[in-house]
Order: structure tokens, then sequence, then C-alpha cells
């Protein structure tokens, strides 16, 4: 037996030979295991993956896991397209942006090779010449160390390719590796036909059950339609049975038929309007509303309510449709805005009783949500007619009651009337003990402001007079203040505004001061304060400064943010002081200083203010002792036709030399005749002076031509001083058309709206109309097209500036380009050098006054008259 055992035994040598294959053999099964598993996972997969994005990272793994498999890639190729789509893609050296490329772009690379061939591949890059030419591949760029690439087949048919590759030169692919991808190759493919599959039948499914959500949405939709429908019907038959029988008070009507709209269309609110007996204002018999607990009747204006009365339609107006209505001047804008503040939704439809409209139904909402449609239009319409019909009923029912209730009525009101008379007598004996008072208050107040008023502030101020002559040590002033702008404030917002205006000064101007001074107004805007013993005099200009930064400040007047101002005049009593009214005047001329030098200021009086003032009226009395024995020199300047170097017409202008105060400058001297009220009176000289030349020149045989006056604005303001104008030239018997009336454009300025009317009669008569001065006002541009003037002057500061003012040139040129539309002349004023003259003549400017063309001629016109 042991001999037999010793038989079988095999050495260690060969024990040592067997263990290779041994462990070859073990290797294998563990591969063929991990192939069974892998086959098992893919298996798996078909069933448990529902998206494809996820099978491929899993296939990944499965693979993975029996060979390295870093960078590993699955392509398909789509015939259709001629497109690879790269399905799943990791490289660990190249992230894979683009998800398809063209085939054609890839058929000579190994990918390609596999679509192309549906063979597998095997690289090594140890090999890679005779691999590239064995194959008939083209090998581009860096390549991997070792790659295995398998087809991808339907069938016989190759749809794509899977690889993997390494770039590692310390790993090794083998055959085995290569059986082993072609025969998970095989499998993979059915797992995707799975999974795509059930992919489309879980999208067919979603598709189809959203079909059928849409259909049960359609069909509850019309379920609810129906219902609508009902719902409607039931309303309106309540309605007419509710008009049908009506009996009693309207009010149960009105309310009976907002709770029946109210079930049909969103009526949070709701009212009934009716015209008054004079058709003037809106009454509201029944009126129900969220935000506004009831209405008082109000006057007819452009509300929506007025708007459904004017057009006799029912109307749906939403925000949008109210713009259009504002916009087109139906409605009040400030209606639309409070429409639009609310985002209300508006429904009204005329009440039309005996043929006529006599009111309307309508109902709101309020937000952005509840919105009304055409639908709910029609019904409410529908709603009107009944309502109409129950309100021509109750009209002749009420027509019988009201007749018994006046019989009642004048019972009443004539014993009410035997009470009040009683009541009356009483009163009329409480009154006048009143009215005494309120006499004695009124004496010495101001009846708006409640201050004291002229009156009692010159017998305050007399004894503070008296006061400084016993104690010279005591100080006292008077600031005189006048405001800025009250005129304006006046005009523009009314006398209700302007005395909401000065009550309001009168309260500021009373916090400045302390409680022993004395403020009072003496009328209009003028308001004077009486500064009581105080220490220094820096106390008073304390005192004006305050008073000129409070009534600074914005007054809130209609709703509207008004500025304001005041220029103070300060006078200091003084021991030669004799009476209030000196002590006023003088106040008074500081405060006209304090306006001359800027408004917004205070001035201290000085007696060279009080000379000045002497000096003014002495020179106004001089000037119209000038005008009264004709003192002044004449002169003659022509407007040139610079083609011809013609005279278009001469200009006549008066000037005065005083003996005393010599050569008056052309602004004071207009303003003298202004203040001294003589422009009217200096007008009609010039213009007698002017038709006495005209009328030597005939009469001498001298040539014709026309003379140029300027004229006031004021001879426009009446009817009767522009016919006094004409007959004057009636008179002299000069021909209108040998006349040309200057107008300044500064004087049109403020009464413009007043004088087109005379400028037109002017006109019809044959007078020459110049504008003059033309750009020194605000509003050049309107005179151009407003007035039908002959000749427009451009004003000399324009022209003054030529030819360095380009700007004013081009202003030029466009005032010439209007004129040959307005038909209209240009003249240029004021030229005094030849460069002025050249640009003029290069812009083609033909007509020109100044002193490079021809000096000012003076005349005798005493010589003339003799």
């Amino acid at each position: 037996m042991s001999s037999d055992l010793t038989q079988y035994e095999l050495t260690e040598e060969e024990l040592r030979e067997l263990i290779p294959q041994l462990q070859q053999l073990t290797d294998k099964y563990k591969r063929a295991e991990r192939v069974q598993k892998a086959l098992f996972d893919i298996s798996e997969l078909a069933s448990s993956v529902s998206h494809l994005n996820r099978l491929y990272s899993a296939i990944h793994e499965i693979i993975a896991d029996f060979m390295n498999a870093d960078n590993f890639f699955v392509a398909f190729y789509e015939q259709d397209n001629n497109l690879v789509d790269f399905a799943y893609f990791v490289d660990e050296f190249d992230e894979q942006a683009v998800k398809q490329l063209p085939a054609e772009d890839m058929m000579d690379g190994m990918t390609g090779f596999i679509l192309r061939t549906g063979q597998h591949l095997f690289y090594k890059r140890e090999e890679e010449e005779r691999f590239a030419k064995e194959h008939g591949i083209k090998l581009v760029g860096s390549q991997p160390f070792e790659l295995l690439g398998v087809p991808l087949k339907r069938g016989s048919q190759v749809i794509g390719a899977m690889v993997v590759q390494t770039y590692d030169e310390g790993i090794h692919y083998s055959q085995e590796d290569l059986e082993v991808l072609l025969f998970v190759s095989q499998h993979i493919v059915t797992t995707v036909d799975r999974v795509k599959n059930r992919e489309l039948t879980e999208r067919t499914i979603r598709d189809r059950t959203r079909q059928l959500r849409k259909i049960n949405d359609d069909l509850q939709e019309e379920i609810l339609e129906r219902q609508k429908v009902e719902a409607l019907q039931q309303a309106l038959f309540e309605i007419s049975e509710l008009a049908a029988n009506l009996d009693g008070d309207m009010s149960v009507f009105y309310t009976s038929l907002h709770d029946i709209l109210a079930r049909l269309i969103s009526a949070p609110n709701c009212y009934i309007s009716t015209l008054s007996e004079d058709k003037q204002h809106l009454e509201f018999p029944y009126f129900s509303d969220k935000e506004n607990e009831s209405i008082e009747s109000r006057p007819i204006g452009l509300g929506l309510t007025e708007f459904v009365l004017r057009t006799g339609q029912a109307e749906l107006i939403n925000p949008p449709r109210v713009l259009e209505l504002a916009e087109a001047g139906e409605i009040d804008v400030s209606v639309a805005q409070t429409m639009l503040n609310s985002a209300n939704s508006w429904l009204g439809s005329p009440l039309i009783v005996d043929g006529e409209i006599s009111g309307i139904i309508a109902v709101q909402t309020y937000g952005k949500h509840a919105k009304y449609t055409a639908r709910d239009l029609e019904l409410l319409r529908f709603v009107s007619h009944h309502i109409a019909v129950t309100m021509e009923r109750k009209r002749s029912t009420e027509a019988i009651q009201r007749y018994n209730s006046e019989l009642e009525a004048r019972v009443k009101e004539r014993t009410a009337e035997l009470d009040q008379a009683n009541t009356f007598l009483k009163q009329q004996i409480e009154e006048r003990k009143e009215i005494e008072l309120k006499l004695i208050h009124d004496a010495h107040h101001d009846s708006l402001t409640d201050l004291p008023n002229r009156a009692m502030f010159t017998s305050r101020l007399e004894l503070a007079i008296a006061s400084k002559q016993r104690y010279s040590d005591n100080l006292f002033a008077v600031l005189f203040i006048d405001l800025d702008r009250f005129k304006v404030i006046n005009d523009t917002l009314g006398h209700h505004a302007g005395d909401e205006f000065l009550i309001e000064v009168a309260r500021r101007i009373a916090l400045c001061i302390r409680g022993h001074d004395l403020l009072a107004r003496l009328g209009g805007d003028e308001f004077v304060v009486l500064l009581d013993n105080f220490d220094e005099v820096s106390d008073v200009e304390e005192v004006a400064s305050r008073i000129i930064n409070s009534i600074s400040e914005p007054f809130l007047l209609e709703g509207k943010e008004m500025y304001s101002g005041a220029s103070i005049g300060i006078a200091h009593l003084e021991p030669y002081y004799r009476s209030a009214d000196e002590v006023l005047r003088d106040a008074d001329a500081a405060m006209y200083q304090a306006k001359t030098l800027g408004r917004g200021r205070f001035v201290m009086f000085d007696k060279s203010m009080r000379d000045r003032l002497i000096e003014e009226l002495e020179l106004e009395n001089e000037f119209r002792r000038a005008l009264r024995e004709e003192e002044f020199d004449y002169f003659l300047q022509p407007v040139i036709d610079l083609r011809d170097d013609s005279a278009l017409y001469h200009e006549l202008y008066v000037r005065w030399s005083h003996p005393a105060y010599g050569k008056i400058a052309r602004e004071q001297f207009r303003q003298v005749a202004e203040q001294s009220g003589l422009t009217l009176d200096l007008d009609l000289f010039q213009l007698r002076k002017a038709c006495e030349l005209l009328k030597h020149w005939r009469d001498s045989g001298e040539a014709p031509g026309r003379i140029a006056v300027n004229v006031s604005i004021n001879h426009l303001l009446q009817a009767s001083m522009v016919n006094k104008m004409v007959a004057l030239v009636e008179n002299y018997e000069v021909s209108p058309h040998e006349l040309v009336f200057e107008f300044d454009e500064n004087d049109l300025n403020r009464r413009s709206q007043y004088i087109l009317p005379a400028i037109k009669k002017l006109k019809r008569a044959g007078i020459t109309l110049v504008l003059d001065n033309f750009g020194s006002g605000l509003a050049s541009l309107s005179y151009l097209f407003a007035y039908p003037f002959d000749f427009i002057k451009i004003d000399h500061r324009f022209v003054k500036s030529l030819p360095r003012s380009q700007r004013n040139l081009k202003l030029i040129q466009s005032v010439m380009l209007i004129s040959e539309h307005l038909k209209f002349k240009v003249i240029a004023e004021g030229v005094d050098s030849t460069a002025q003259l050249s640009a003029l003549t290069e812009i083609e400017c033909n007509y020109a006054q100044g002193k490079i063309l021809k000096q000012p001629k003076v005349l005798d016109m005493k010589q003339l008259a003799s």
C-alpha cells in the first residue's frame, strides 16, 4: 500500500512547475466570475436605470471593475444627420465640450475606423507606424499609450463604438481585456435599447396624462359656464319680479337690486345717480361703497357719471380707457388720477325715463385683480332698463305725495315764521350791542388780518414821537415793509389766495418782533412795525433780517408752493420829527431805495435819500415845463437801403438838455416821462412834429419821404387813444402812408394781450409798423407770427457783436429767413463800424441804421414853423 502512494506522489520540483498553471487557472476563473458579474450588473441596469446618462456612468463603473478604464467614452453614429454623438465621455487630460461632431471629420481616425468597418481596434503606441499603415488610419496629435475600441452593433448594423484608453506607460491591455470588452459590448446595445424604449414609454404616458388633464379642465369650465347661465337667468327673473312688485321705499328696491347684482358680478360698490330738477346737480338716491360711507349732491362736472349722461351709452371704463378720456377732455384729469391710483374698474349705464336720460346706475371695484368684461356691461344695461321703468312709476306716485306734503309744509312754515319773528327781535337787540363793540374795533383794526390799521398806528407813533422829544434817550424805529410778487399771486391764484398770503405774512412778522412792539397793516401789501425801547441799533437790523428771512420761506397757497420776499425801509425816530406822516414818509423812501437796490434787503434812511427824492420831483416839474414850452433838441436819422444807399424812412426823436442837470440820458428821459404820467403827451408831441415836418417838405417842394416816431403801447390800451392819433394825422392833412410807428418790444412783453386789435387798426389806416429792439424781450418770436409788423429792427446789442459773434449773425439770418414767409423786412440797428456793415452785407441784410451810414441830423423845428 505504501508503495502505491509513493508511486503517485509528486516531487517538490514537479509541484513548483504546477503552481503557475494553477495560478493562471485561478486568475481565469476570477476574471470569468467578474465578467459574469458584469453581465449580471448590465442586465440589472436595463431594469433599474430610467435615464441614459445614468446608464453610461454605470457601465463605466462596471468595465473599470475588471480593467483600467480611467479614460472611457461611448459614441453613436447618426446616419440620418451624418453626425457622431458622444453620449458619454470621460478623459483625464481632455474635457470634452463638444457633444456632436460631423462624421466626415472623424472617419479617418480610430473611432471612425470602428464605425466605418465594424471591427475592433487594439492600439499600442510602440506599433504606431505599423498600426496606421495596416488599418489605413491617420494619427494626428498626441495619442494614448494603449487603446481598446469595440463596435456597438444592433444585429449586423454598426451603431456606435465603445473605447477605453490609457496614457500611463505602466498600464497594458491584454487580448483577454479585448475579448471581455467585445463580450460586454454585445449586451450593452440591448440594455441601451431597453432604457430608450422605457424613456419613450414614460414620455408617451406623461403626454397622454396632460391631454387627459386638459380635457378634464375644459369639461369643468363648461360646467361652470352652464352654472353661470342658470344663475343669470334666475337673477334676471328676480329683477323683473322686483320691478313689477315695487311697493314702498325705493331704498329697499335699490338694496335688493344691489344684492342680486352682487351674485352675478363683482359689485362691492354700487350707486345710482339721478339729475336734479334744474339739470345742474347730481343726486344719489342709493350709494354703497367700501371706501366712502356717503356722498353729497354735487354740481355737474367732468366725472365718469357725467360722461355716461352726455353720451347716453353704457360704458366700461378701466385705467387705459380713463387715460384716453382724460386726453380727449371728456373727464377731469383729477378723476382720472384718482382712478389710476386705486386701479378702479367701473361700469355705468344710463337710466332713460320718458325718453330722457334721468340718471345712471354704476358699479366699481378697487384693485388690479377684479376687472369687468363686456358681458358684465350687457348685464348692467339690462338692469338699468328695469330701474328706469320703476323710477317712472315711482315719479307718478311721488307727485301726489308731494302735493299733500306741500300743504302740510305751508302750515308748518307759517307757524315757524311767527316764532322766527319773535326770535329775530331778541337777536336784533343783542346784535346792536355787538355791532357797537365791533365798530369800535374795526375803526382801529384791519378787517383782513385783524392787525392795527393806519389810524391806530399813527396814533401810537404820535405818542412815540412825543416820548422821543421829552426823553431823547428812548430809542424808537419804524420798519416799512413792502412784499414782492403780491400782485402776481393775486392775478394767478385769485384774491382768496392773496388774502391767505397776507394773513400768513402778518403771522410770520408777528413772530419776529417782541410782545410790546406794534405791527400794523397800512393797506395792500404794506406793513409797518414800531419798535419800542430797544437797546442797540443792531437790534433793529436783527429784527429786519428775521422778517426778511421769514418772508422768503415758501408759502403753501391753494395747494401750490409760492415764494415772496420783503423790502424794508427803516427810519429811526429823531427829535426833529414833528408828525407820524414825516416818519412814515422817510421809512417809505428807504423802502423804495431797498427795492431799487434789488429787493430782499433793508435800508436805513438818511437825509441824502430825501434830497434825491426832492431832486427827482424837481426834475419831473422841469420836464413838464420843457414839454409845455417845447424846449427839446430834435434829431432825424435815416434807415438806409444798402442796395442803392437811399433812405427807407427817417426816424424823428427828441432829446432834452437841462441848463442845470445837463444832457438827460435817453433811459432817464423816458423814465421821467413815465413817472410824471406824460408818456402819452410826449408821443403826441413827437407825432405833431413829424406831421409838421412832412407838411413842410410838401409845401417847400422837397422830395416826399416817410418819418418814424417812437410810440408807447399806452396809446394802444384804449380805442379812444388810437382814434385820437389817427384824427391828429388827418387834421394835418398828412397821408398815413408817410408815417412809421416804432413799438419797443420790451413794452409789448408787459401788455401784449391787449394791443393786437389796436395795432391792426393802425395797419388798416395805412401806417407803417415797426417792431423796435427785437431780441431784447422774452418772447420775441411770438410777435413775428401774431402782429402785422412791416419791419423788424434787430436790437443793437446783436449788431454790436458782429462780425465777432457768429451765433448772433446766424440769429439775424434766421429772422431774415422767417421774414420771407411772414412778409416783413429786417432792419439792423446800431451799425457803427465798417466791419459790422460788411458782415450784414454778406448775409444780404438790405436795411440798416447807424452812425457809419449817416449821422443824425439836428433839426431847428422853430425855424421850420416860421
